[in-house]
């Protein structure tokens, strides 16, 4: 693949265009995020409110939070505002800003005209980052329940819980193992978010004592909202989270999601199988020379060598969602291989097959979410989903019949109609290919829902 360009354009509130810095992100990518805490780039006009107002507890960890985004936007190049005045909501000044940032705030903050105020702004794109007692703020108000995603029930002491977390792409949780380990204050929520937002996360309520959700406990979510983007996170309760390098870094991702910075699929998501859970390549068989470096601790497989491919011998397919995460480290070429038979050769998927094509520079049907050699992707709609080396991007390649429809972050950038019988996505393999030498591709979490034949 080659280099991504160094700035991409993104539809921001405000007609913004945000530039980021290619350079910067890409130093900041060699170092460990989860060490220093340390954001790798957003716009240089971004500007965030913390707002911090309670009607009910008050929580002694506010100022710390206070503290940690402005030095998170002090390193990262986006200015921070904070305040405990209502009277900041309204439409002209919340145009001020990327995202709002509800900072555990409780009970009745807002009066009807700030509600409204910020109705419109988040129906005009605007951002918004809800951190712990956030869910614990305007019961009454319908909009800001859907908002934040779920309310506030109860909760047990503050002790040690283990965190599970499902999605690794998104930058809240892709500097994250599958577990972490962390001591807060856990919320129970009155409802489960899941049919409605993207889970990030999930507690074991196994590993702690006072949980009331079950095996289903989520815990950060993410979801596009009326025209706006949402993050929440049911952590930052101590003072000391805001001193830990992975909730700092859990927190920036969120924020950076919501001002647009950095792109996400927060589409519900139920009903996929894993194909590779990150410790295992069983049912998978390589085809060609080269392969995949699996690394457990991480969960990633990274092509070396080739051209080769990695497929799920397994299971033909025939109506499937094919979701999975990808990310380049910079000059570097992959794809994913659907509807081929089953054969030794990688050069069967190439001729009997389609990519969808991981390579930012090449033409048009050759770039990123084209299927290769055939069909462009809307080529706006990616550079606006798309998310430069260093990051996680998340592709969903859905066939139903002879339809190839492919997603990038949640956004729809193709729909391919197959009308060669000697292609026919009807039935078929999937894989992902390793193109070459100096070519270095990650993939995780690839997963599996079946479909009716048509949709």
């Amino acid at each position: 693949m080659h280099p991504h360009p160094s700035a991409h354009s993104r539809p921001r509130r405000g007609a913004r265009l945000a530039a980021v810095a290619a350079t910067l992100l890409l130093a900041a990518a060699a170092l460990p995020a989860a060490a220093s805490g340390a954001p790798r780039s957003s716009a240089p006009d971004d500007r965030v409110l913390v707002f911090s107002k309670t009607a009910g507890f008050r929580h002694d960890s506010i100022p710390d939070g206070i503290a940690a985004i402005e030095d998170l936007g002090a390193r990262g190049g986006f200015a921070v505002d904070a305040t405990e005045d209502a009277a900041a909501f309204t439409p002209d000044n919340l145009a001020r800003y990327d995202a709002v940032v509800f900072l555990s705030t409780t009970g009745d903050v807002l009066d009807a005209g700030q509600q409204s105020a910020f109705e419109g702004y988040v129906g005009a794109g605007g951002g918004y980052v809800g951190v712990h007692a956030a869910a614990d703020t305007e019961y009454d108000w319908p909009f800001y329940g859907g908002l934040v995603g779920a309310y506030f029930q109860s909760h047990p002491a503050i002790q040690p819980a283990t965190v599970a977390v499902e999605d690794r792409a998104h930058p809240a949780t892709a500097h994250l193992g599958p577990v972490w380990e962390r001591t807060d204050e856990w919320y129970n929520y009155r409802t489960n978010p899941r049919d409605r937002a993207r889970v990030l996360a999930t507690l074991d309520e196994s590993s702690y004592q006072g949980g009331t959700m079950g095996e289903d406990h989520p815990i950060a979510w993410c979801q596009t909202y009326r025209g706006g983007r949402a993050f929440y996170t049911g952590g930052g309760h101590t003072k000391e989270s805001y001193a830990d390098p992975a909730f700092r870094q859990h927190l920036l991702g969120g924020i950076r999601y919501a001002t647009g910075a950095a792109q996400a699929d927060c589409r519900p998501e139920r009903g996929y199988r894993p194909l590779f859970d990150g410790t295992s390549v069983k049912g998978w068989k390589q085809a060609g020379p080269g392969g995949f470096t699996l690394d457990p601790a991480s969960g990633t497989l990274t092509s070396t060598g080739g051209m080769g491919m990695l497929w799920y011998g397994a299971r033909e397919l025939r109506s499937y969602s094919l979701k999975l995460d990808w990310r380049v480290s910079g000059d570097d070429n992959s794809g994913v291989f659907v509807g081929f038979p089953a054969s030794d050769d990688p050069w069967s998927a190439v001729d009997h097959g389609y990519e969808i094509q991981i390579d930012a520079t090449d033409t048009p049907d050759r770039t990123t979410g084209a299927v290769y050699g055939f069909q462009s992707a809307d080529l706006a709609q990616r550079d606006a989903a798309l998310n430069p080396p260093g990051e996680w991007n998340t592709y969903e390649i859905r066939v139903q019949g002879e339809r190839l429809r492919v997603w990038l972050n949640g956004v729809r950038i193709n729909d391919f109609t197959n009308r060669d019988p000697a292609r026919s996505l009807r039935r078929g393999y999937v894989g992902i290919q390793n193109h070459g030498e100096g070519d270095e591709v990650s993939f995780r979490d690839i997963r599996l829902k079946d479909l009716p034949p048509r949709g």
